[in-house]
């Protein structure tokens, strides 16, 4: 395909006045100005005879994403670089461009990096290969269009996994191997001498008394326990933050604290809901099942429906046998729907541990503390502090009624959920 380049329009459209300035001075050679036109012509299409031919493209790219993570689409030009040759890569909607989306080879290059971010969980396709070069005179543009159809299939984000878990874990003083955790935890481990710095509820005087000595119970960190991650999977968790959905937030959040409580030998199981529940798995244990937690995450589809909390916190309950630490990823906008959520989460307190994990709207924060210059600034200002005393409200209710809360930045809440998995665990509370 030949297009004109911006050069060539710019010439064509140079002899309007040219052919004006004949006609006005030397009008007996008005005729003078019709050979312009031919002759940007002519030169256009000498340039398309000596533009190089088309070059050999080769297009690698991986097949598997993280969401979130970048997606580096590598193209090379088998055989002679094509000076000024520009390469853009079409794809589907849950792929972005970064920057431009395209890239132009300098003299001499005959390889190129275009990256794309995913902003959706699932599968999207690279489409086709645009490439298109210019003639040793600039003046027609030769494009040809490749079809692709490869297919990149974008999955939950682990790598907070893979970086932090192993340092969020070096400190829990506990392992998969039965380390003892002096003073500390329920299961008992050992009988040992009670000596001084010891606390003294430690000690076991029926034994102390049958070997005439003081003897302290060493006790460890129960294991075993189960821990229920309920994403909400509904229209205001699927709302962007910072780019991408809150419910892609969660999930991260979900699978860092997920591997940490199956590597510190818990039992793990994810529920996701929104006007119904959407999945639900049985509890799993040790990290060979990390990967279900992954793949089972993956499949918690986006939603436009509204969150129904009673249905899915009742169903919920009705599924658990024994007291559980539910870990309930969640977002409230309207006062109703809060309602309805407190109600249900009172409902699960009589046999498990409730956590909600509520990821921090820096946007209202920013819109809130902005120095207002306009009408509408002071507007935005006093819908945004409305909105997050409304926020903080529901907060104090629920820990008012005996719910735990963690509210946190989208890049911090993981190792948070982390920690205040660790806290709990530490104080025998699971």
């Amino acid at each position: 395909m030949i297009r004109p380049t911006i050069r060539c329009v710019l010439a064509m459209a140079a002899g309007a006045p040219l052919a004006l300035l004949v006609a006005v001075f030397v009008p007996q050679l008005w005729f003078a100005g019709l050979v312009w036109v031919p002759m940007v012509l002519a030169l256009a299409a000498i340039d398309a005879l000596l533009a190089p031919r088309a070059p050999v493209l080769k297009l690698s790219c991986p097949g598997v994403i993280e969401i979130g993570a970048p997606l580096l689409v590598e193209v090379t030009v088998a055989g002679k670089p094509v000076a000024g040759l520009e390469i853009a890569v079409a794809t589907g909607a849950k792929l972005a461009p970064r920057a431009e989306g395209r890239v132009r080879l300098a003299r001499g290059e005959n390889h190129a990096e275009i990256a794309f971010l995913p902003v959706r969980r699932g599968t999207d396709r690279i489409e086709a290969l645009w490439s298109r070069w210019t003639g040793p005179f600039g003046m027609i543009w030769r494009q040809r269009v490749e079809q692709v159809d490869r297919s990149v299939m974008i999955t939950p984000d682990i790598r907070p996994v893979r970086s932090s878990a192993h340092l969020l874990l070096r400190d829990a003083q506990m392992g998969e191997m039965a380390r003892v955790d002096r003073g500390e935890g329920s299961e008992f481990e050992a009988l040992a001498e009670w000596r001084s710095g010891m606390e003294r509820r430690t000690i076991d005087w029926n034994h102390s008394a049958r070997h005439l000595k003081l003897l302290a119970r060493e006790n460890r960190i129960e294991r075993n326990n189960q821990i229920v991650f309920a994403i909400d999977a509904g229209r205001v968790m699927c709302e962007p933050i910072d780019g991408l959905p809150r419910v892609d937030r969660a999930i991260t959040a979900a699978l860092l604290g997920a591997y940490a409580a199956l590597k510190l030998g818990d039992r793990v199981a994810l529920f996701g809901f929104d006007s119904q529940p959407r999945i639900a798995s049985g509890a799993v244990s040790g990290t060979r099942a990390f990967p279900l937690m992954q793949r089972l995450a993956g499949e918690l589809d986006y939603s436009t429906a509204e969150t129904n909390y009673t249905l899915a916190l009742a169903t919920l309950a009705g599924d658990l046998t024994r007291r559980s630490l539910i870990v309930i990823f969640t977002e409230f906008t309207d006062p109703t729907g809060a309602e309805l959520m407190i109600r249900a989460a009172v409902n699960l307190l009589g046999g498990h541990l409730v956590l909600f994990v509520i990821l921090a709207d820096d946007e209202l924060e920013d819109l809130a503390a902005a120095e207002p210059a306009t009408i509408d600034d002071v507007s935005r200002a006093v819908i945004a502090a409305s909105m997050l005393r409304e926020r903080r409200i529901v907060q104090a209710r629920l820990r008012h009624a005996g719910v735990h809360v963690l509210e946190a930045r989208h890049d911090q809440v993981g190792p948070a959920l982390v920690r205040q998995y660790l806290d709990f665990k530490r104080r025998n509370l699971l």
